[in-house]
C-alpha cells in the first residue's frame, strides 16, 4: 500500500492490498476500497461508496457525494463501483435519494472526463460513457452501451444492452437494446449497432431475428403493441430478439422513433 502525506484517510475507512492514494485525495468513514485500486491526486470518496478491486479513479473525481434531487430528506444510501472501473478525472457519481437506496456502476466501466451518474443509476457491466455525457437520476444503461461525448439522458430513461447513443445527443425516451442513436439527435434512432452486435458475439441468426425484430418495431406500420407481439411470436425464447420485445414492453417513457439523419441512417447489414 501507498499512501501520500498529504491524503486524508478516516482511520474506519477500509482500504485492500496494493492500494495507491495520491495527494490531497480524502477518502471518507464506511469507505472500502478494493485491493490494487489507484486513487489519483484530489480525489473525494465519501461515505457509503465501496469500490471493486482494480478500479482507477482520476483525478478530481468525487465518488458517494448527496444527491442533486430536492426530495432528499436524508438518511444512509450508497454508491457501488464494480472491479476494474476506470473512472477519469472529475467523473461524479451521486448516492441514491432514497434511505436504503444504490447508485451502482458494473464491472469494467470506463467513464471518460466530466461524466456524471446521477442518483440511482444503474450503469451495466462494460459500459463505455464518454466526455461529459450527463446521465439523470434513475437511469438504467444496459451491458455494453456506448455513450458518445456530451449525451444528455432525462431522469427514468433506459438504455439496452449494446445500444450506441452518437455525440451531444439528448435523450428522454429508452433506446431499445442493439439500436444506435445519431449524434445531436432528441429521441431518434437511426439504425442497428451491427458491429457491435458481432463484437458481442451474436451469431448470425440471432443478428437476422433482431433485424426482423428492428422491422416489425420500426418499419412495418403496425403499433407499438402489435410489433411487441409481432415479435414475440417470432422470437425463440431467451433470443436476443426477445430481449428486445421484452425491454419494449417493459418501457413506461416510452421508445425513441426511427428516422434516417444526417449523423446516422439504419442499416441493411445483419
Amino acid at each position: 500500500m501507498s499512501i501520500h502525506s498529504t491524503a486524508v484517510i478516516d482511520p474506519r475507512a477500509r482500504l485492500g492490498t496494493g492500494v495507491t492514494v495520491g495527494p490531497f485525495a480524502v477518502i471518507e468513514g464506511d469507505v472500502e476500497v478494493g485491493d490494487d485500486c489507484t486513487i489519483g491526486p484530489h480525489v473525494s470518496i465519501l461515505g457509503h461508496t465501496s469500490l471493486g478491486a482494480g478500479c482507477r479513479v482520476h483525478a478530481g473525481a468525487v465518488l458517494g457525494d448527496l444527491p442533486q434531487d430536492l426530495g432528499f430528506k436524508g438518511g444512509v444510501s450508497s454508491v457501488r463501483i464494480g472491479k476494474g472501473v476506470t473512472l477519469r478525472e472529475f467523473v461524479t457519481v451521486h448516492r441514491g435519494t432514497k434511505e436504503g437506496t444504490v447508485t451502482e456502476v458494473g464491472d469494467n466501466c470506463f467513464l471518460m472526463a466530466n461524466a456524471h451518474i446521477g442518483h440511482n443509476c444503474c450503469v451495466g457491466p462494460g459500459v463505455i460513457i464518454a466526455n461529459g455525457a450527463l446521465l439523470g437520476g434513475y437511469v438504467d444503461v444496459g451491458e455494453r452501451a456506448f455513450l458518445s461525448g456530451h449525451v444528455v439522458v432525462h431522469q427514468f430513461v433506459r438504455i439496452g444492452r449494446l445500444a450506441m447513443v452518437g455525440g451531444a445527443a439528448g435523450l428522454g425516451k429508452d433506446v431499445p437494446p442493439f439500436c444506435m442513436v445519431g449524434g445531436m439527435e432528441r429521441n431518434r434512432v437511426a439504425g442497428m449497432n451491427v458491429i457491435g452486435m458481432r463484437r458481442a458475439g451474436l451469431t448470425p441468426d440471432q443478428r437476422k431475428a433482431v433485424k426482423a425484430a428492428f422491422g416489425s418495431l420500426f418499419l412495418s406500420g403496425l403499433n407499438v403493441s402489435q410489433a411487441v407481439e409481432q415479435i414475440k411470436a417470432d422470437a425463440a425464447p431467451g433470443s436476443p430478439a426477445a430481449e428486445f420485445a421484452a425491454f419494449i414492453e417493459q418501457s413506461k417513457r416510452g421508445i425513441c422513433r426511427y428516422g434516417a439523419s444526417s449523423s446516422g441512417a439504419a442499416s441493411d447489414e445483419a
